[in-house]
Order: structure tokens, then sequence, then C-alpha cells
């Protein structure tokens, strides 16, 4: 079942995302933005909500697309991650890439091809964590964290873009509506020295129970220095503080610096999924 309607699919597929929320953070985190910021909140193409009900029995898959980012994939059958993308491919709609565990994105992407005659390639293979215990670094770095406020805006876009042109070049724009979003509750915070602010980390709202950690950003001339890890230990115990259950990040397994620095901070690793990119 595919639908434009967020109200609709949480009342229909909710029960089942919360089910597992960690597995389910990206999906959870998304629906809740569009449902509170409207359907604009993440690109001018409308967004597209999906679940899977096998023989007419509960939800057991669920799926978003929120262009021009990635479809999002939660565990399914390969046969209805397939027909998912047959049913895409037969409306016209434009997908520039497929997120989720590796069989049914590869799924996806197989019968993307067939219908489409894009071949995918591997954009990024991620893994999810989960924070256990909170482990502070000794010593911690000069400054201290802050939460961004709207006078950060130019500041916030700037460091945003950057991280995605590093991170993730063949994503989507970095948004004003986004970045006001996250303004709104609180969603970004930056670590502050004497000298302003150098280093970056968000979170998503508090979501059954759950919020996840990202982007964390430093700019190349403050790398090395420990500004990454103080701002990612300010925005956990933020999250802790909320009383959530679950503070979770994703990292590029291309990057062993920060998989290794998250898993000394506390953080332990959930399940992997990849990211397939279709080019133009």
């Amino acid at each position: 079942m595919l639908s434009p309607d967020v109200t609709g699919y949480l009342a229909s597929a909710g029960e089942f995302l919360h089910s597992r929320p960690a597995e389910h953070s990206v999906l959870l985190t998304v629906s809740e933005a569009v449902r509170i910021g409207g359907p604009a909140t993440f690109g001018n193409d409308p967004p597209l909500f999906g679940w899977y009900l096998p023989d007419g029995g509960p939800v057991t898959a669920a799926c978003l697309h929120t262009p021009p980012y990635p479809v999002a994939l939660t565990a399914m059958p390969d046969p209805a991650a397939a027909a998912l993308a047959r049913a895409l491919a037969a409306s016209g709609r434009a997908v520039a890439a497929v997120d989720g565990p590796p069989g049914p994105a590869w799924a996806f992407a197989a019968e993307w091809q067939r219908q489409t005659g894009q071949p995918a390639r591997v954009g990024r293979r991620e893994r999810l964590y989960r924070l256990g215990e909170l482990v502070a670094p000794d010593p911690a770095p000069a400054g201290q964290a802050r939460v961004a406020t709207a006078a950060d805006t130019a500041l916030l876009l700037a460091w945003l873009t950057a991280f995605k042109d590093e991170a993730d070049p063949a994503g989507g724009p970095v948004r004003q509506a986004m970045v006001d979003e996250r303004i709104g509750y609180g969603g970004f915070t930056v670590w502050e020295t004497a000298d302003g602010p150098v280093s970056l980390a968000g979170r998503t709202r508090a979501v059954a129970g759950q919020a996840r950690i990202g982007p964390v950003y430093t700019p190349p001339e403050h790398r090395g220095r420990g500004y990454g890890g103080a701002v990612t230990i300010a925005v956990s115990q933020q999250a802790l503080a909320a009383g959530v259950n679950d503070v979770l990040l994703y990292t590029d397994l291309a990057n062993p610096t920060s998989n290794a620095l998250y898993q000394r901070l506390g953080y332990q690793p959930v399940t992997d999924s990849v990211q397939l990119r279709f080019p133009a």
C-alpha cells in the first residue's frame, strides 16, 4: 500500500514501526518531521509512504520516500522490495537511491534496473549504533557545549552543507526549512571555545522512546582535538535527559575514525545497512 498521507501511514504502519524503534529510527523520525512540518519539509516533491500487509495480515514491513533523499526500507522479503520498485517505476517516480538492509535494498535495485535500465552502485555502507553506558572523553577538550539558536543559522547552513559535500556528495541539498525545524526544538548543539564554535552535532526529535544523533561535523582546521567526541557526548546527554530509552547514531563504515570514536564513547553496533544509488 502506497500513500502520500503521513497520517494514514502512521495509523496503518505505526504499530509495526514502534515494535522495533531502533531499527526503524529513520522512518519514525522522518515521518514525524513530515507530520509536524508538512509535506515540503524535505523537498518540493511530495513524500510517499508505504506499508506491506502479506495476505491481508498485519503490517510486516514499511518504506518511505522524501525526494530528493533515498527510498528508505525496513527489513522485508525480497519479492516485496522488488514489487515496490516495480510500482514506483510504473508511476514514473524519480528515485535517486535506495537505503536499507542489504537484502531488500539489492532486491529493489535489481528490479529497478530491470524496469528503468538504471544500474545501482554502492553509495555508502552504514552501521547503526545504540548507546550503552556513556563514557566521556578524559581529558575533555577546551570549551563547552551550547544549544544552537536562530542566530547560528548561517553557520549551521554552511557546516551542514560542508558535511553533506564531504560525506554524501550525491545527497539532497541542505534546506533552510530543515534547519529551522531542528532549531525549533533545540536539535543542534555546537561546541564552542574562546575563539568561537568549533564543532556541531544534531539530534532528532524523540519518537517511540528513541532519538538519533547526527550529523556530527568538525571543520578540518579543528579536527584532532576531541571536539567531535565532546559535542557527541553533549547531545547524547541531552537525549538521555529527554527521557529516551535508546540513543542511536549511524556511521559510515568507510570511516574507521568515527566508528572507533563512537565505540569509545559507549556506542555499540546494532545492524548494518547499505545505500545504493542510481546515477542519472
